[in-house]
């Protein structure tokens, strides 16, 4: 069958399949596909022939889905997609209503384990009546071998405006639990107004004595000092690993004024003070002329840290579906995950579904 007689939900579904096998994760891949397709929506039926209707933020071409694969030296790679829930008729407030309807749903799913504590503390802040922007409520899926899949949600912090996105993000982790850390953020991460935005605010829909909640604060126009500055917020990180990763990934650009670096900030239970995690997140589509040469530069990137580069080229090979060096974007942003609870690399993946982006000048690139 041609792929653009594909529904969004099957052409995707097929894709994350195909990406767990690569990387061993084969016990449930048919009901892994279901539960995408049940996060998407009813949006996720329309065919991929058809124009998106809703433009959505996940991907560049408006797939509501990205994949990533997660690596750590001596652990098996975990599976991770960002998911738009969209409605029939799409809107800011159609699509909310159908996630929170889908959210129902996977409630009452025991498999799940869903705990929604955090979840209803902050629902009101970060989910108006009418809000401000198009993204609202995002879905993560984690696929691990051998247990049920784990469930996430991306709020958005200037829902209600971005003058407002302070405020929800302190009075976010003051009912999750850690408001007196958000001080260190503040003097750490959000030192450029304007230019340093809060971006996500995320919870683990699970047990809270287990459970993350994560705040991504984005750095446009921001360089290695920027980032080292901002990942100081944290306990137990070093820092000086920071200028390689950027060089790795971001080649010799010095300032990246294309789609921002992202820092993000993991919280766990008795993290009273400052988070214990943090994460570097580089746009590297945006700093390479191609696929081909961003994946040179994760190959570097694992080999830096002593990893075997065969998992992320099987989970590459699975999403692809053309020459690397035909388009750029498959490789979206890799990241490095330093301190707890799970040191190492990440690598997203474009779905690619609508569109391919043609491969970029090397002036442009550099």
């Amino acid at each position: 069958m041609d792929a653009r007689e594909l529904s969004v939900s099957d052409f995707t579904g097929q894709q994350l399949n195909a990406l767990l096998h690569s990387l061993g994760i084969t016990d449930t891949p048919t009901e892994s596909a279901a539960l995408l397709a049940e996060t998407l929506g009813p949006g996720g039926a329309l065919p991929l022939a058809a124009q998106p209707v809703w433009l959505s933020d996940v991907a560049d071409d408006h797939t509501p889905v990205e994949f990533s694969a997660a690596f750590a030296a001596g652990e098996a790679p975990v599976v991770r997609t960002i998911v738009e829930t969209t409605a029939i008729a799409p809107s800011r407030r159609t699509n909310t209503a159908a996630a929170l309807e889908c959210l129902d749903r996977l409630r009452d799913r025991p498999e799940l384990g869903l705990d929604l504590r955090r979840f209803d503390s902050v629902r009101d802040l970060f989910l108006p009546e009418r809000p401000e922007q198009d993204f609202t409520l995002w879905y993560s899926l984690v696929f691990r071998g051998g247990t049920a899949p784990g469930v996430k949600v991306y709020l958005n912090p200037e829902v209600r405006g971005v003058d407002a996105a302070e405020d929800l993000v302190r009075e976010g982790l003051a009912r999750t639990g850690f408001g007196d850390a958000f001080r260190i953020l503040r003097e750490r991460a959000v030192t450029r107004p304007g230019l340093d935005r809060y971006s996500f605010f995320a919870l683990d829909l699970t047990d809270p004595a287990r459970a993350r909640v994560k705040v991504y604060i984005s750095h446009h126009a921001a360089g290695v000092d920027e980032v080292t500055r901002a990942a100081e917020a944290a306990r137990g990180v070093d820092v000086d690993r920071l200028p390689d990763f950027c060089l790795l990934t971001g080649g010799h650009t010095a300032r990246f004024d294309g789609r921002p670096l992202i820092s993000s900030y993991t919280f766990l239970e008795g993290d009273t003070d400052r988070p214990s995690g943090y994460s570097l997140y580089v746009p590297i589509r945006d700093y390479v002329e191609d696929d081909a040469e961003a994946r040179e530069r994760v190959l570097a990137v694992m080999a830096k840290y002593d990893m075997d580069p065969a998992p992320f080229d099987d989970a590459l090979a699975a999403v692809a579906r053309r020459r690397l060096a035909d388009g750029v974007g498959l490789i979206a942003h890799v990241s490095l995950r330093m301190g707890r609870p799970r040191p190492g690399i990440t690598v997203y993946l474009s779905a690619e579904a609508h569109a391919v982006a043609p491969p970029r000048p090397v002036r442009l690139a550099s």
